[in-house]
C-alpha cells in the first residue's frame, strides 16, 4: 500500500497552520461574495463559493484531526482514525452539490447575459491567486499523509488555477466586452471541481465500503501464505483497510496434519511474511488443523463451520 514513507507533521504544528488557513479563506469568502455581487460577476462569486467549501472542509479536518488523536477505548477498538475518511466523504459530496450548482447557474446566465465590473474581477482574481497559492502552502507538507488535508490542498490548487481563470475572464471583458466567458468560465470551474471531487471520492468509499487495499494483490497475499512451510491453505480471507494508512486481513489458515504442535511458529512466520511484502500490519487468522478444516472453502469471504452464510463486520 504505500505506507512506507509519511512526511510527519508536529501536531500542534500542523493544527495551527489549519487554523490559519480557515481564517484567511473565510475572510478571502466575504470578499469575493461581495465583489461578485457588487459586481455583477457570477463566476467570481461560483469562485466564494469553492473557497467557501475550502473553509468548511478545513473546519471539518480539523475537527478530524483532533478526534482522530483520541485513543482506543472499549466503545471504539480500533480507535478514531476512520472520522478523517468520513470528514473526506461529506468534503467530496458537498463539493459535487455545489459543482452541479454551479452548473446550472452557469446555464440561466448563457440564456439571460448580466453585465460584468471587469475591474473588480481582475482585483479580487489577483488577491485570490496570492492568498490561495499561500494556503496551498501552509498544507502541503500534511497532505502527503491524509486524505483530509490532502483533499484541502488539492481545492485550494484548484482554486489557485480558478483565480487565474476568473483574471482572465475579467481582463477579456474589459478588452472585449465579452460577457458569455463568464458563464464560461464558471462551466469550467464546476467541471473542474466535479471531475476533482469524483476522483477522489472513489478511494474514501472503498475505504468505508470495507474494500481490499488497491495496492495489494489479493490472490498474491494467498499464493503467499501458502508458500510457507506448514501451511496447506488459506481460505475465508477478508482484506480492508482500518484507515488510509493500515491495511488489515482477516482469514482461515489450514494447518498441515502432524504440525499443529508448530502452529504459533506457522503464525508468526505468516505475520512476518505479510508485513515484511505486503505491509499488512494487522492479521487476525483463525487456525484450522487438516482434518477439521472448513468444508467448501472459499478464497474470499465464505461460509462458517455451520455451512451458513457469514455476515461478517471487521473484528473488534
Amino acid at each position: 500500500m504505500g505506507h512506507g514513507h509519511h512526511h510527519h507533521v508536529d501536531p500542534e504544528a500542523g493544527d495551527r497552520r489549519i487554523f490559519t488557513a480557515i481564517a484567511v479563506n473565510m475572510a478571502l469568502t466575504v470578499v469575493q461574495i461581495a465583489g461578485g455581487i457588487f459586481s455583477g460577476s457570477l463566476a467570481l462569486i461560483a469562485d466564494a463559493l469553492h473557497n467557501f467549501s475550502d473553509a468548511i472542509s478545513l473546519i471539518i479536518a480539523f475537527g478530524a484531526r483532533k478526534i482522530a488523536r483520541r485513543p482506543k477505548n472499549a466503545e471504539m477498538t480500533f480507535g478514531y482514525g476512520r472520522i478523517e475518511v468520513v470528514a473526506a466523504l461529506i468534503n467530496y459530496t458537498t463539493l459535487i452539490v455545489i459543482g452541479l450548482y454551479l452548473l446550472y447557474e452557469a446555464t440561466m446566465r448563457f440564456a439571460n447575459p448580466q453585465d460584468v465590473e471587469g475591474w473588480i474581477i481582475v482585483v479580487i482574481g489577483g488577491v485570490e491567486l496570492i492568498i490561495d497559492a499561500g494556503t496551498a502552502a501552509l498544507t502541503y507538507a500534511m497532505s502527503k499523509s491524509s486524505v483530509n488535508i490532502r483533499a484541502a490542498f488539492l481545492h485550494n490548487v484548484a482554486d489557485a488555477l480558478g483565480s487565474v481563470a476568473v483574471i482572465v475572464a475579467g481582463t477579456l471583458i474589459l478588452l472585449y466586452d465579452w460577457r458569455l466567458i463568464d458563464p464560461i468560465v464558471t462551466v469550467l470551474i464546476a467541471g473542474y471541481i466535479l471531475w476533482q471531487s469524483f476522483k477522489e471520492i472513489g478511494p474514501v468509499i472503498r475505504i468505508l465500503m470495507l474494500g481490499s487495499p488497491p495496492d495489494i494483490e489479493t490472490g498474491a497475499v494467498l499464493e503467499t501464505v501458502r508458500s510457507i512451510d506448514g501451511v496447506i491453505d488459506i481460505h475465508h480471507a477478508h482484506f480492508w483497510q482500518m484507515d488510509e494508512h493500515r491495511a488489515a486481513l482477516d482469514a482461515h489458515v489450514v494447518v498441515a496434519e502432524g504440525r499443529w504442535g508448530d502452529a504459533d511458529a506457522v503464525k508468526e512466520q505468516i505475520k512476518a511474511a505479510l508485513s515484511e511484502r505486503f505491509k499488512i500490519e494487522h492479521t487476525t487468522l483463525e487456525l484450522e488443523c487438516a482434518r477439521h478444516a472448513c468444508g467448501d472453502p472459499s478464497d474470499f469471504g465464505g461460509r462458517g463451520h455451520d455451512g451458513e452464510p457469514n455476515e461478517w463486520v471487521p473484528s473488534t
